[in-house]
């Protein structure tokens, strides 16, 4: 049994929320002593050549990350990175200061391996999270920055919203996420309409004077037709990839005590739809995909692999498999690739599409 499985009932005891801020001061302590980092990365980090990801002009030394949500508001990434993650996504990062969702707002559902989050973009704010990127500097691999919007914006603030964010923050991250995806923000209007997201995108190009990439992350529930028209768009305007998918609304297949809670479901319960929804975007573009939802080892990673996702990215499977989570991903992907016959992971992308 490991460390974290002697602990994890312990944490399981608290309330969910208050259990993820406990882990995060954890790797907050950790991160601040060079002693302390060096057990990290001996005791976690794995590197090898055939993981090696290049995508968006960026190196990624492994193709699993953490998805947005985990470090909201960049505190911890050294850690993760020591922990072997091969990149990581900050945010949802907002313009200002907001609270999001009364508590409670996270659940865990342990009979799923799922958790139903309705936090809402509580977060920071920008001036925040970019001082303490200029004060701890940015860990040795990719770091993405999640961009959403107040929660009290209406159509035309998201843009500025989007806008602000992106422009304080282009000098640290090595590429955004634009969030229109999240289910549990106020729906005063359609996100991902063609015309909002046309808006977004031509403000957004005219303000990324550095060129970063800029990536769109997408939900699970979206239709075959509206991919196509997200697509479309995104080609149109060259954005660099996508990232799907986003938490789904769907509480069909749940059996845990929270099931009836309301707001996005993460974990095993997303990985087929989440997949499928690889799949059908590797079909229809060749932009590079980051494939999220219930990645929780290495076999769930390499199917996402194989659906077309050049990267992916887990939170939920972190929650529940703890601090090996990275390295256990990392060596049983090189044995999959292995055992396929496939010397590196570009290799295995899209396979399962031929």
């Amino acid at each position: 049994m490991t460390l974290y499985e002697t602990v994890r009932p312990a944490l399981f005891a608290l309330p969910a929320e208050t259990a993820h801020n406990l882990g995060k001061q954890t790797m907050g302590i950790a991160q601040s002593s060079e002693t302390i980092r060096r057990a990290i990365r001996y005791g976690y980090k794995f590197r090898h050549p055939m993981l090696e990801v290049e995508r968006f002009g960026l190196t990624f030394p492994t193709p699993i990350g953490v998805a947005a949500g985990f470090d909201k508001n960049g505190e911890v990434m050294h850690c993760l990175s020591d922990l072997g993650f091969g990149f990581a996504e900050v945010g949802t990062v907002t313009p200002y200061p907001q609270p999001g969702n009364e508590r409670p707002r996270l659940f865990r559902l342990p009979e799923d391996e799922a958790m139903i989050n309705r936090l809402a973009f509580n977060s920071q704010g920008t001036d925040r999270v970019r001082q303490r990127m200029a004060t701890n500097g940015t860990p040795p691999v990719p770091v993405a920055v999640n961009v959403g919007k107040m929660n009290t914006s209406n159509e035309s603030e998201a843009i500025e919203d989007y806008r602000r964010v992106v422009d304080r923050l282009s000098e640290y991250a090595d590429y955004f996420v634009l969030n229109v995806s999240c289910p549990n923000t106020p729906e005063e209007y359609d996100e991902q309409s063609p015309e909002h997201l046309r808006e977004i995108f031509t403000t957004l190009e005219a303000e990324n004077d550095e060129g970063k990439p800029l990536l769109v992350k997408v939900g699970p529930d979206s239709q075959r037709g509206d991919l196509d028209d997200l697509v479309d768009i995104v080609e149109e305007f060259a954005v660099d990839g996508i990232v799907a998918t986003n938490t789904t609304t769907d509480h069909d297949d749940l059996t845990g005590k929270h099931r009836d809670e309301w707001g996005g479901v993460s974990g095993t319960p997303l990985e087929s739809a989440a997949t499928a929804t690889v799949a059908t975007l590797a079909e229809l573009t060749d932009l590079p995909i980051i494939g999220v939802g219930g990645v929780d080892d290495a076999e769930s990673a390499y199917r996402k692999i194989r659906a077309g996702a050049c990267l992916v990215q887990a939170y939920t499977g972190f929650v529940y498999r703890g601090p090996s989570l990275a390295r256990e991903i990392n060596e049983g992907l090189v044995r999959l690739l292995r055992e396929d016959g496939f010397d590196t992971i570009d290799d295995a992308i899209g396979a399962d599409l031929d």
